[in-house]
């Protein structure tokens, strides 16, 4: 993919939007395309900042481990997904780890060259805090939902989340990496998405999990349709 091709995936995403096209097209100069098989770590929590990230093919998950080996996702990304921004922003090490669920392709803009970007652009400083703090009002509502809400209520928000971003039509998005996402078991999902099945709001072909009715499926997550 050419620099110009570059900068047009990059004019469509929400940082950018308004970037002017000399410090887009530095960034597009700069990004280096990288491409990881499913299973692949991208990198490691700890690790020195990779810079910004976008996913252009397939998706990754942004996870931690507990002491004892028990990983947490953190994220799923799909393609024009953004990450890594913290790490991007402060060039600190990075915050978590990240894998490729799929085979994915990515493009990274390395944090020097972000960070310079951010120097030169206000619009580019107020777009990136739009993000964050979006980010942060979905952090804060994904731990209400974690501490105050019954496990099928929160795989019915998941299945919603989805319609967008049909990550869960692969095969290796599977029930251990659903539960590890909700923190619960790979068994607690299985029971919620056979009450979802029994009520109406899905149904299975082989793995893939086929939201049948959007509004049944609202009335589970406690959520309004509108």
């Amino acid at each position: 993919m050419g620099e110009l091709s570059i900068a047009s995936l990059l004019r469509q995403l929400p940082y950018f939007t308004t970037v002017t096209e000399e410090h887009l097209h530095t960034l597009a100069q700069n990004a280096i395309h990288h491409s990881y098989s499913s299973g692949q770590i991208i990198f490691q929590e700890g690790d020195p900042s990779s810079g910004l990230l976008i996913v252009v093919e397939g998706h990754v998950k942004a996870f931690k481990l507990s002491p004892d080996g028990q990983e947490y996702i953190l994220s799923l990304f799909g393609p024009g997904d953004i990450f890594n921004d913290l790490a991007a922003l402060d060039n600190l090490p990075n915050v978590a780890s990240t894998m490729a669920v799929t085979d994915v392709k990515v493009w990274m803009i390395p944090p020097q060259d972000f960070a310079s970007a951010l120097q030169a652009d206000h619009e580019l400083c107020l777009a990136v805090l739009s993000g964050l703090a979006r980010r942060t009002r979905n952090l804060v509502s994904r731990l209400s939902d974690l501490a105050l809400r019954p496990v099928t209520t929160r795989v019915a928000r998941f299945l919603l989340e989805q319609i967008k971003d049909p990550a869960l039509a692969h095969p290796t998005v599977t029930r251990t990496l659903i539960a590890n996402y909700l923190a619960t078991t790979p068994e607690s999902i299985s029971r919620s998405l056979r009450a979802l099945e029994a009520a109406g709001a899905i149904q299975f072909d082989r793995h893939r999990i086929i939201i049948i009715n959007q509004e049944e499926l609202h009335q589970q997550a406690q959520l309004s349709p509108n």
